[in-house]
């Protein structure tokens, strides 16, 4: 039951995902930060596998941080997102020639940046290796909804408020529309000021079930 989605604003991008660790039908955590902060300009939100999401993840930031270190300069979003869907494309058609081998990374992701000669840009990479450059776009069981609120309500030059009034409408459709709703969600946003934490949408809290606190 996860949900990623993300929009371009007036001068912003801004990403908001789930909280919700989950295997099968058990939920481990309700607090799992899923939108990684790749550089100073840059928002990495992802869904699919835990363990295929946090991996290839942080292989991604290491690597637009290494290309930093060894250049002098940072990715433009656009090239961030191309090397990200070139290394999925990669991984799927080496687990191709292999038999009985499954998608090696079963992760969708939205990337968020901003740039200062282009502005703010969002693209959709999914798990078979599909890149666009998107002003709006979803993942998961949400997207049936995020979308169609977004379809509805999204126009081009949002500001700020508008585009988190709109936020919080998606999340509460989410919440009420979903059989097994995720309670509590992330927002991250990528302007020219950098990328950052916005907010967090919570309506439960992680409950600590250590012996100490149970003592």
């Amino acid at each position: 039951m996860e949900c990623v989605f993300g929009l371009v604003g007036d001068g912003f991008a801004l990403v908001v995902a789930d909280t919700s660790a989950v295997h099968s039908i058990l939920v481990h955590k309700s607090n799992e930060d899923k939108i990684m902060i790749l550089d100073s300009h840059k928002l990495l939100g992802a869904s699919g596998e835990s363990g295929d999401r946090v991996q290839f993840t942080e292989y991604i930031q290491k690597n637009v941080h290494l290309y930093k270190f060894r250049n002098g300069i940072s990715l433009s979003t656009a090239a961030a997102a191309n090397f990200t869907r070139g290394e999925l494309a990669t991984a799927l058609r080496k687990a191709q020639r292999q038999v009985f081998v499954a998608n090696p990374y079963s992760v969708n992701l939205l990337l968020a940046g901003y740039d200062k000669d282009i502005g703010p840009s969002l693209y959709y990479i999914d798990y078979i290796a599909t890149l666009h450059k998107i002003d709006k776009g979803a993942f998961g069981y949400g997207s049936y909804f995020s979308l169609s609120m977004m379809d509805r309500h999204y126009h081009s030059g949002m500001s700020v408020e508008e585009a988190i009034n709109l936020v919080d409408k998606i999340i509460m459709e989410i919440r009420s529309r979903l059989v097994v709703a995720p309670p509590n969600f992330v927002i991250k946003i990528v302007d020219k000021d950098g990328a950052r934490e916005y907010a967090w949408r919570e309506s439960i809290k992680d409950v600590d079930a250590s012996p100490a606190a149970m003592a």
